[in-house]
């Protein structure tokens, strides 16, 4: 718009030719624009931006010897009004160069100083205090003409090939070759040792191997040798096996054959002839007791004899059914069985000697006479405490 300007954010606008607060030749502007009355007013630019400038100067040291330094320094248009109006009256017609002109030149007559009163060897290892103080040395002279100081750096010293740099810095390269070389022979033995190491490792490990390797081999020959063994043992074990359950089986079936042999036929005939006997016994003591019924011819007392005889009948074949070692079979069931069998066989012996004693019609007894002569025979008189049947005279 025609009348109004706006500096760059870089720069400070300059108003002359009109009334100025605190008798200031112009007025300075930045960060906003302003009305310009045309032809009565007039309007110049300062840059704020920054600069560089590079100084190279050969200065003497203390010692007097002469160095090259070279060094760069950064800097400015400050930002306030009194810096801005100083630097214009200055710079405003050829702002970079005179600003840079005039910038090395102080810098270097403070660096020519400060270099004089500091020796070589101060220089080189104390580069930032170099810097530091030429900085310091040169910050009241750029104030006043309105300029700010970013940095000042030292890019490089030199002797100008006079060796003397070179000579301080050789005990420091010997020391870091010697450093060197021992690292250097360090790396080396480590590399050695380790290559050793690895060398052993690889031997134990190759020896470990061959004898995994060994002990696997054995291992697979050993299972090979009881594999080739465990057949034919393996066989023999199991026909001793089927041996011996065969004898077991023989074995017991000899003995139950045995029980049954004793079951089937050696007990029936142990009883048999139990019975046998026991009838033959019953057969003589039936003759005897007809013998002595004939002779007593008294009925009641032949009954009286059986009777008295009957549970000896009973004892003598309990006596033998004991000594036939007769087996039962149903427990008490059996046993009962096997009592009632021996009193009824007891019953039937009685039975059997009754009627064998009991005389027929017109039968003689065993003496030759009858039946109605015994009144004449002798009589004999039994007595019933008498239990073994002998009769008393």
């Amino acid at each position: 718009m025609l009348g109004y300007h706006v500096p760059d954010p870089d720069e400070a606008m300059l108003i002359s030719g009109g009334r100025v607060k605190d008798n200031a030749p112009f007025r300075v502007i930045t960060g906003h624009g302003a009305w310009v009355m045309p032809f009565f007013r007039k309007v110049s630019y300062l840059s704020l931006a920054m600069f560089e400038a590079e100084i190279q100067e050969r200065c003497v040291t203390k010692q007097a010897i002469q160095l090259d330094v070279r060094a760069v320094i950064a800097f400015k248009v400050a930002n306030d009004t009194v810096s801005v109006v100083n630097a214009a009256q200055r710079f405003l017609s050829e702002q970079e160069r005179e600003m840079s002109v005039l910038t090395g030149r102080i810098f270097s007559g403070h660096l020519r100083s400060i270099v004089g009163s500091m020796t070589v060897e101060e220089i080189i290892r104390e580069r930032q205090k170099l810097a530091d103080e030429v900085l310091v040395a040169s910050k009241v002279e750029m104030g006043n003409i309105g300029l700010w100081v970013d940095s000042f750096q030292i890019q490089s010293i030199d002797d100008g090939g006079l060796g003397y740099i070179t000579a301080l810095a050789a005990p420091h390269n010997a020391a870091v070759q010697r450093d060197a070389q021992i690292a250097q022979a360090e790396a080396s033995q480590r590399a050695a040792e380790a290559e050793q190491e690895s060398l052993r490792r690889q031997a134990e490990y190759q020896r470990q191997t061959s004898i995994l390797q060994a002990e696997y081999q054995h291992d697979i020959d050993k299972a090979n040798a009881e594999a080739a063994q465990a057949g034919p043992l393996a066989e023999a074990i199991a026909l001793q096996e089927v041996l011996s359950a065969q004898a077991e089986r023989a074995r017991k079936e000899a003995e139950l054959r045995e029980q049954q042999l004793q079951a089937e036929v050696v007990k029936p005939a142990e009883a048999e002839a139990e019975r046998v006997r026991i009838l033959a016994q019953a057969e003589a003591d039936r003759t005897r007791i007809q013998a002595d019924a004939a002779a007593s011819n008294n009925r009641i007392a032949l009954d009286q004899l059986l009777i008295e005889q009957l549970p000896e009948i009973v004892k003598q074949a309990s006596q033998g059914l004991a000594n036939a070692n007769l087996t039962v079979l149903n427990g008490p069931d059996g046993v009962g069985e096997l009592v009632n069998g021996m009193v009824g066989q007891g019953l039937t012996v009685f039975n059997s000697l009754q009627k064998a004693l009991t005389p027929d019609n017109g039968t003689s007894t065993s003496n030759g006479k009858h039946a109605g002569d015994r009144n004449e025979e002798p009589k004999k008189r039994i007595s019933s405490d008498n239990h073994s049947g002998t009769p008393i005279e």
